[in-house]
């Protein structure tokens, strides 16, 4: 069973993930934010720039990431948490596992592309050389609902845009 302090941790570092998720949001950007924890200090951010960017590559974790490797002067996280309010899908387990993270923190499943344990686990993947432990559903209901209501949103706008367009 988890400590308060632990418990509490995850939280605070899950809410400032909100925050990058609500920053994505203003950009019309799936809302998605992670942060990374490294000795108890944020040394990474990043929320979801696909649009914007028009790049693949550019989902929050690997933002996230990028800058932690800069941060820290590696590209090896071996002592780092990612905390991301949606479970990571393949491409992000896969970086996640390269850079030897040691944990990850998720809000929400992603039933359509999660891969820390709902569609399968990468990151728990024996056959690696390097496994992560990971915690789910911390804030999960937050990191949900930002998602839905997102969607929602994007869905009258459209209905609104087909109604005006008749």
């Amino acid at each position: 069973m988890k400590d308060e302090l632990s418990v509490s941790q995850d939280e605070l570092f899950m809410a400032a993930a909100i925050r990058e998720a609500r920053r994505a949001w203003i950009l019309n950007e799936v809302p998605i934010g992670a942060v990374i924890v490294h000795d108890g200090e944020i040394v990474g951010k990043g929320f979801n720039l696909r649009e914007s960017m028009q790049a693949t590559l550019t989902h929050a974790e690997l933002l996230a990431m990028q800058e932690a490797n800069n941060e820290i002067g590696s590209w090896r996280l071996e002592d780092c948490t990612l905390y991301v309010t949606l479970e990571p899908c393949p491409m992000c387990a896969g970086a996640i596992v390269q850079s030897r993270m040691k944990r990850v923190v998720y809000g929400a499943p992603d039933p359509k592309a999660g891969c820390a344990g709902t569609i399968m686990n990468l990151l728990n993947e024996p056959r690696f050389n390097h496994q992560v432990e990971v915690t789910s559903g911390v804030l999960e209901q937050q990191c949900s609902t930002i998602l839905k209501e997102f969607f929602k949103e994007l869905r009258e706008k459209k209905s609104k845009d087909i109604s005006t367009n008749d």
